[in-house]
């Protein structure tokens, strides 16, 4: 089951509106703390040589600083096209743009079209859809040997933080909802896929983890 079509629409307006800032943000500070745990778990899985796939890869930071340090091409696929439209501009900047490609949508929608990569990326992206179900098999299904992803820890101030953002989206009449899915849950039907967890660290609010596949050495 993919994302319902008015979530889609309305978290691509939500996070257009913030395309042109993360890209400045990202320039000026460079990455997040937890994007810093992320670059520490892939340099441990090793991404020489592979071919990436970032699901909500917004401004492109995270995959485009992985080509730059020797990953050979990417993907990025985000629902918001001022995100898609920074990204490919940034690419162009960087030198990059041969090297990848970007595709403006609900990943979930387009499953079909999308071919694997040697790793997949979800920075704060499983907290974007209500079918976590859903989106973690369909990227699994995409991924041949690394598994890396962003999410929120289940702690009641996040999951209170969710559910007055909800409130604020209801009221500005938007049908976008961030979510708070059980990380056991979400570790569990990675394990079932046949991967391994190779790194596991955090911040206060996010869970930072890299999977690797099994019988991949």
């Amino acid at each position: 089951m993919s994302c319902c079509c008015p979530h889609s629409r309305s978290a691509g307006r939500f996070f257009s509106f913030f395309a042109r800032r993360y890209r400045k943000r990202f320039e000026s500070k460079g990455f997040e703390p937890p994007q810093k745990l992320l670059m520490e778990g892939l340099e441990q899985a090793g991404y020489q040589d592979a071919s990436l796939l970032e699901i909500g890869s917004g401004v492109g930071h995270l995959h485009q600083t992985l080509l730059e340090k020797g990953a050979r091409t990417a993907v990025g696929i985000d629902l918001a096209p001022k995100m898609i439209e920074e990204a490919e501009k940034w690419a162009t900047d960087r030198g990059l743009e041969d090297r990848s490609s970007y595709i403006e949508g609900d990943f979930m929608e387009i499953v079909p079209t999308v071919e694997q990569a040697d790793i997949t990326l979800l920075d704060k992206v499983v907290c974007c859809y209500p079918d976590a179900d859903g989106l973690v098999h369909k990227t699994l299904e995409k991924t041949r040997r690394v598994y890396a992803l962003i999410y929120p820890r289940n702690l009641w101030f996040i999951r209170a933080g969710c559910r007055l953002l909800s409130v604020l989206m209801k009221l500005i009449g938007s049908e976008f909802r961030p979510y708070v899915h059980n990380p056991e849950q979400v570790d569990q039907w990675i394990r079932d896929a046949g991967f391994t967890r190779s790194y596991d660290n955090h911040t206060a609010i996010w869970l930072v983890h890299v999977y690797v596949k099994a019988d991949v050495t």
